[in-house]
């Protein structure tokens, strides 16, 4: 499958598309290069998500749009705030209607947990179905960008999977830092890959929302949706040694 990864030179693209370059054809777009050694063989195209022009254009050829772009990762800058709404609003409108344009039909949008206010480690999700209610700009725009993904869906006929990560990281970070008997939202590198194969992989009935959290227990979130229709839930565990 030709996959146009749109923010493919981020943090979680870093995480994630090495683990998944053998199952996909990527193409990268992004303003920025690569960091990581390991994509510097995926094609890149630089561009802007607002320029419209270029997303069509890059859009050309590709069998599925997978949206990764964030915004700024310093929510203290000045432009954080604008930032987060060019990309997570913005610019995956535009994403979208070029995708539409060309003929892509299905798309997966990395949201986050972060659509809900808070402490998550201090309450229960006990399903997708609970409505968004964040404050935080950039928690309040990735629920945005999920409404944007329903819109896209209602007017093309798209099917969209929008996937709430939770704190992606590094498997030997995860490892090193996860206590048995200790409950975790943050989720390993390899998890939040297999959800990405699978939400490309899967295509439903228009949108569909997935809470993806290392949570392997799931003392803080179900996760049955996503076991249920991905075939996904976390692997990751800790080591045995971790309990000191």
């Amino acid at each position: 499958m030709r996959v146009l990864v749109i923010g493919g030179a981020g943090y979680v693209a870093g995480l994630t598309l090495p683990l998944l370059k053998r199952d996909f054809r990527f193409t990268i777009f992004d303003r920025a290069l690569p960091q990581q050694s390991e994509l510097s063989d995926i094609p890149l195209i630089q561009g802007d998500v607002c320029d419209f022009a270029a997303l069509v254009a890059a859009c050309e050829g590709q069998e599925a749009l997978l949206y990764m772009a964030m915004g700024s990762a310093d929510w203290s800058c000045e432009d954080a705030l604008t930032s987060a709404f060019d990309v997570n609003v913005k610019g995956l409108y535009l994403a979208l209607e070029a995708a539409h344009r060309v003929g892509i039909e299905h798309a997966v949008y990395t949201s986050s947990m972060s659509v809900y206010d808070g402490d998550l480690t201090k309450r229960y999700f006990p399903d997708e179905a609970i409505t968004p209610d964040a404050l935080h700009f950039y928690g309040f725009t990735k629920w945005l960008g999920e409404e944007v993904c329903r819109n896209a869906c209602r007017r093309f006929g798209m099917t969209i999977n929008a996937l709430r990560l939770c704190h992606p990281i590094a498997d030997k970070v995860w490892q090193e830092k996860t206590r048995p008997e200790t409950p975790t939202i943050a989720t390993a590198a390899s998890d939040v890959a297999r959800a990405l194969k699978a939400a490309l992989e899967y295509r439903g009935a228009g949108f569909e929302a997935f809470m993806i959290s290392g949570d392997y227990e799931q003392r803080l979130m179900n996760m049955r949706k996503a076991r249920r229709l991905l075939g996904w839930e976390p692997q990751m565990r800790p080591k045995a040694n971790n309990s000191s």
